[in-house]
């Protein structure tokens, strides 16, 4: 299946507000959201993309643009690379890329067979698989229920724990099948492992520490004015969005003189914005996403 950027429109109409700015993708992917970046800016504008998978950044570096740049890097990091006020807008758009859902060697999905990995960076930490080996019953347990609100979660650890005690668990359809034996609804809608590949994809990159620390960075380097736009898939990351603004985020009650109220960072420009019929329509892994704009003052 191809990639199909999701609140591609949408969200770059609030993110480029200069077209001679300097923008950052923070998650470049298969590049949607980049090469529409590209194609608003001026020659004087620039974008710099980021991603730590080594597909996507060899798929970017194939961009021939003077005023494009890719890192193979964290999001996490962007400080490293700009300097204080002096991005004009920051776009995340969070989850997994369909490619890596796609492709079963990346071990990311729980209907193709591949080697349960899940790494967006396969040069760092350790493949699911690896883990898996290791980590208590309980951690195990922990884990599917903090990062994929998976209910059964107990029953799920026990099933792995059983199995991995008389073979190594190394295939995604092997934890498929461990997790749809013994999930006790049958007739779900979603696949009965949905939950727990998502707990273990968002562990294994910690990718929910990772972006905090970036909207920390992020925070610091975009200039007044400047929008920072995020595409969330779930609760979990769209939590993180809103806690983070909460305290940032410029509030004046009627009835109180703004001199007397502690000054705020930013303003909230688009609380939540999801998906059209149609794109829904045409793209069903849409279907989840939470697009929230925010502009620093």
């Amino acid at each position: 299946m191809l990639h199909f950027p999701v609140l591609l429109e949408e969200s770059i109409d609030f993110l480029v507000n200069n077209v001679d700015g300097n923008y950052i993708d923070c998650t470049f992917g298969r590049g949607g959201h980049s090469k529409l970046i590209l194609n608003k800016l001026s020659n004087k504008g620039s974008l710099s993309s980021f991603d730590k998978d080594q597909d996507a950044f060899m798929f970017g570096s194939n961009i021939k643009k003077s005023n494009f740049k890719i890192f193979h890097d964290s999001f996490k990091n962007i400080d490293k690379y700009f300097d204080v006020n002096s991005i004009d807008g920051i776009l995340y758009d969070l989850g997994t890329c369909s490619t890596h859902l796609d492709e079963a060697k990346r071990g990311f999905s729980f209907n193709k067979k591949g080697p349960l990995d899940m790494r967006f960076n396969i040069n760092e930490g350790i493949p699911v698989s690896e883990w898996l080996k290791n980590a208590k019953k309980d951690e195990i347990s922990e884990i599917l229920y903090k990062y994929g609100d998976e209910k059964h979660a107990k029953l799920i650890a026990n099933a792995i724990d059983k199995a991995r005690n008389k073979n190594t668990i190394s295939t995604t359809i092997e934890l498929s099948n461990i997790i749809k034996n013994v999930y006790p609804q049958k007739n779900n809608k979603i696949h009965p492992a949905t939950k727990s590949f998502q707990a273990l994809r968002i562990f294994i990159n910690d990718e929910l520490n990772e972006f905090r620390k970036s909207l920390e960075m992020a925070q610091k380097i975009i200039k007044k004015n400047g929008f920072i736009v995020t595409i969330a898939f779930h609760s979990l990351e769209d939590n993180i969005v809103k806690n983070f603004f909460k305290g940032s985020v410029q509030s004046f009650p009627k009835d109180i003189p703004i001199n007397d109220i502690e000054q705020k960072e930013f303003k909230c420009i688009a609380k939540k914005i999801r998906p059209s019929d149609i794109e829904i329509k045409n793209n069903k892994r849409s279907r989840s996403a939470i697009m929230r704009v925010f502009q620093k003052i």
